[in-house]
């Protein structure tokens, strides 16, 4: 079932680190897996984070196609955002290697933000960076050049290869200044509503150490409370998960 909209706005008042370690908790993943690595960075870091559902496109910018305008495609791109099951995330895998034109620029994020999406994450360039900031729309890319070259979608809805990280239409994913994260569906829920426990668990830890208090002793006890608060959390969820439930206490 996808997510209530409740769910996605809770799971938005939290930074990708935060959802990725809880995320970890339920260990249906290896820890390795499940992000995109450092050459995919936010434009715009100053901007909150955003969650929605991935609308993946794969883009050629080096050779040229048949027809000119280097925006056909865009028409049935935005209507597909329908088929999600809720706000569009556009993921574009560049298929050149190396990238040699922007994968997007105002026009296309204009469009993009017209039809509901949120953002867009490519492996390629961004260009129109100022007119994106603008109109508040989330960008990602590994870098920026001046032109789009010779622009072109090459296909719609298809798994694509973005950051090392495999993106497939619909999946759930989330995304700030610290990078971009998918979200398995079937735990999403839960890590919405277990996220506001794990930060109390480390603020212990946190607390301490912004208190200047240079007792050791005092340091350690925080950071075991923190890893126990943790650990106990991971107990609870992957219980809920397996149907078992919490055990009484003895």
């Amino acid at each position: 079932m996808p997510l209530s909209a409740s769910d996605l706005l809770l799971l938005g008042q939290y930074d990708t680190p935060t959802i990725s370690n809880v995320i970890e908790l339920f260990e249906v993943r290896a820890r390795r897996e499940g992000f995109m690595d450092g050459r995919i960075r936010a434009c715009f870091a100053e901007m909150g984070p955003i969650v929605g559902y991935a609308s993946t496109a794969t883009m050629r910018t080096a050779h040229p196609r048949a027809e000119a305008d280097v925006y056909n495609g865009l028409d049935e791109q935005v209507a597909r955002f329908a088929e999600l099951p809720g706000p569009a995330i556009v993921v574009f895998q560049d298929l050149d290697e190396p990238p040699v034109g922007a994968t997007f620029g105002e026009v296309m994020c204009a469009s993009y933000q017209c039809f509901g999406a949120l953002g867009v994450i490519t492996n390629g360039p961004a260009r129109d960076l100022e007119q994106v900031r603008r109109l508040g729309f989330r960008a990602f890319s590994d870098g920026v050049v001046s032109s789009h070259a010779e622009s072109h979608i090459t296909s719609l809805h298809q798994p694509v290869q973005v950051g090392g990280m495999l993106v497939r239409p619909g999946d759930l994913l989330h995304a700030d200044a610290n990078g971009v994260c998918g979200i398995p569906e079937t735990i999403a829920a839960d890590v919405a509503h277990a996220a506001q426990e794990f930060v109390a668990a480390e603020a212990v830890c946190i607390d301490c150490a912004r208190s200047w208090n240079h007792d050791v002793v005092a340091y350690a006890a925080a950071r075991r409370e923190m890893a126990d608060r943790i650990a106990a959390l991971g107990k609870r969820v992957r219980a809920k998960r397996s149907g078992a439930g919490p055990r009484p206490a003895e």
